[in-house]
C-alpha cells in the first residue's frame, strides 16, 4: 500500500503547485468582474498557468493509480492536504506569510494523514452496476449545467458557488474513476463511468479556475475540499464498501476529520494575491 499511498501524496503536491501557479496567472488576468471565457483564455496564454496545467494532469496520474487501491476516504483526505503544500509554497513564490496558526493547521494535515494511512484498510472489490455507472454520467451533466449558472449569480455569491460546483466536480470524479473496472480502451468507450470522470474533472477544473478569477485561490477553497472529501469518503463507506483496518474505525474518522479540519484552517488564511 505504501506506493499508492506516496501516489496520493505526489498528487496532493502536484495539485498544491498547480494551484499557486493558477492564482499568479489568474492575477495577471483580472478577476472580480462577470465570468467571461475570454479571460480563461488569457490564462491559458500565461506560461505559469499552463506549468500549472501540467502539474494538474500529473496530479490526476498519481491519483488515479492511488483510486485503484486505496479507499477514497483516504485518497481524498490526502489531496486536502495541498493546500498545505499551497500555503507552504506560497510563502517564497507569492511572498505570503504564514501565521502561527497556520503552521499548526499544516502539521494537522500532516498528522491527520499518517494517522488515517495506519488506519486505512485494502479498497473494496465490490462491483458497481450499470445504473450507477450511468447516475454518475447524469449527475456530471447536471453539474456542467450547475457551473454554467454559477457564473451568472451575484457577484458575491458567484465564488461560492463556483467552489461548491468545483468541489462536486472533483468529487464525482474520483467515484467515477473507481466504477472502471476494467479499463482496456473498448470497455472504457462503452462505460458511461469513463464520460462521467472526464466531464466531471473538466467541471472542476473549469469552475476553480473561473473561482481563482472572481475570489482567489482560497476565497472558494473551503467549499472544495468540504464537498470534494466528505463526499466520495461517505459514498465509499456506504455504496463501494471501503474499511477501516479491523479496530481502527474510530482512529480512522479522527485522522479523517483532523486532516479535513487542518485544511480549512489553511483555506482561511486569505487571498494569496490579496497579500503580495
Amino acid at each position: 500500500m505504501i506506493f499508492p499511498l506516496l501516489a496520493a501524496l505526489a498528487a496532493a503536491v502536484c495539485y498544491g503547485v498547480g494551484s499557486v501557479l493558477q492564482a499568479v496567472a489568474a492575477r495577471r488576468t483580472g478577476h472580480g468582474g462577470d465570468v467571461d471565457p475570454r479571460l480563461l483564455m488569457r490564462a491559458l496564454r500565461q506560461t505559469p498557468f499552463l506549468v500549472g496545467i501540467g502539474f494538474d494532469l500529473l496530479g490526476f496520474a498519481c491519483q488515479f493509480y492511488a483510486l485503484r487501491t486505496l479507499p477514497l476516504y483516504l485518497v481524498q483526505a490526502a489531496l486536502a492536504a495541498n493546500l498545505a503544500v499551497t500555503a507552504v509554497i506560497a510563502v517564497p513564490v507569492l511572498g505570503v506569510r504564514l501565521e502561527r496558526r497556520q503552521w499548526i493547521a499544516v502539521a494537522a494535515v500532516c498528522g491527520g494523514l499518517a494517522v488515517l494511512g495506519l488506519s486505512a484498510g485494502a479498497e473494496s472489490t465490490a462491483s458497481v452496476s450499470l445504473a450507477l455507472r450511468w447516475w454518475f454520467l447524469g449527475i456530471a451533466v447536471a453539474l456542467a449545467i450547475a457551473g454554467l449558472a454559477a457564473t451568472r449569480a451575484p457577484q458575491r455569491f458567484r465564488g461560492p458557488l463556483l467552489g461548491v460546483a468545483a468541489g462536486c466536480g472533483f468529487a464525482v470524479m474520483p467515484l467515477a474513476v473507481r466504477a472502471l473496472s476494467d479499463l482496456h480502451a473498448t470497455a472504457l468507450l462503452a462505460n458511461p463511468a469513463a464520460y462521467a470522470a472526464a466531464i466531471a474533472g473538466i467541471v472542476g477544473f473549469a469552475c476553480y479556475a473561473a473561482g481563482l478569477q472572481q475570489s482567489g485561490v482560497t476565497a472558494v477553497t473551503a467549499a472544495v475540499v468540504v464537498v470534494e472529501t466528505a463526499i466520495p469518503a461517505a459514498v465509499g463507506v456506504l455504496v463501494f464498501g471501503d474499511t477501516t483496518r479491523s479496530g481502527f474505525g474510530v482512529v480512522a474518522v479522527v485522522g479523517f476529520v483532523l486532516a479535513v479540519v487542518g485544511a480549512l484552517g489553511l483555506a482561511r488564511f486569505g487571498d494569496l494575491e490579496h497579500q503580495t
